[in-house]
């Protein structure tokens, strides 16, 4: 029986000389854990508030808010170690060389991570413009995190990372809902320019597409030894761009033919020596 009473108060001791060492800190470090982790869904809580206030894009807050919670929970956890004791110097070193890893590795989608976030915040396009980007054009369908897609006016996808898209040049044709779609057009140099003035400007007034409280533009712009040229100039909706171009070029194509006005007629260089002719041997 000695043995064993010895053996259960050794155990005993053992236990309350570790209770009174580490058990404030247990206690301590689980109110923490508690605490701070209720701390931090108060504080998502608070920013999604002030985001859908802001009218931040809906598209971009689940990310942020998931970036926040990460980093106030591995905070947290740092100050649960720190509370028990543990040597924390090594933890943040050892995060630090893993997010330093996974930052290498993943540069290109951490670019366009934050290109999207660009994108969605300040908002230089939205879905249904008409943008030139990256060498393509066509009507925004859809703006993720880490991409754009556009629909080309030949039905075509196009996929664009948002990191090289935020930080290149961006037309947005249709950002200012009205937009001015500019034309050039030939008439020989036989026919009388008001006469062809006046023939572009019946197919202008004709165009259902044209906005009628704007002015709109027929100048002589160039002239050559074969044509004059002129630019046409029709105001019109960022919707109906194409419309009102294909209505102006068919129109005018039909127009020119009604009204007589002739195209720049070529002329035929002949080369040779001729030099030899009527000469009798």
């Amino acid at each position: 029986m000695e043995p064993s009473q010895f053996s259960f108060q050794n155990v005993l001791d053992q236990v309350v000389a570790f209770a009174t060492l580490y058990g404030f800190k247990i206690l301590l470090a689980i109110v923490i854990l508690i605490v701070g982790l209720w701390l931090v869904n108060q504080v998502v809580r608070m920013l999604s508030t002030v985001m859908n206030k802001r009218q931040v894009d809906r598209d971009v807050q689940p990310f942020l808010l998931s970036l926040v919670s990460a980093i106030l929970k591995v905070l947290v956890l740092l100050s649960v170690a720190s509370t028990l004791g543990v040597e924390t110097t090594s933890f943040v070193a050892i995060i630090g060389a893993a997010g330093l890893a996974v930052g290498l590795a993943l540069q290109g989608s951490l670019a366009n991570f934050a290109g999207g976030v660009l994108i969605l915040t300040f908002k230089p396009f939205r879905v249904g413009d008409l943008i030139s980007a990256q060498g393509f054009t066509g009507n925004v369908e859809a703006i993720h995190i880490f991409n754009t897609i556009l629909v080309t006016l030949d039905n075509r996808t196009i996929i664009l990372p948002n990191g090289a898209l935020s930080t290149s040049p961006i037309i947005n044709i249709s950002g200012k809902g009205v937009i001015r779609v500019d034309m050039v057009f030939a008439a020989g140099n036989t026919n009388e320019v008001d006469e062809v003035k006046a023939s572009i400007k019946r197919v202008v007034d004709a165009c259902p597409y044209g906005l009628k409280d704007r002015e709109h533009d027929i100048l002589v712009t160039k002239l050559t030894e074969l044509a004059f040229h002129f630019d046409v100039r029709v105001w019109t909706r960022s919707a109906t761009y194409w419309e009102t171009y294909y209505f102006i070029h068919e129109g005018i194509a039909r127009q020119f033919g009604k009204d007589g006005i002739k195209g720049p007629e070529p002329t035929v260089t002949v080369m040779g020596d001729f030099s030899s002719v009527g000469r009798v041997s």
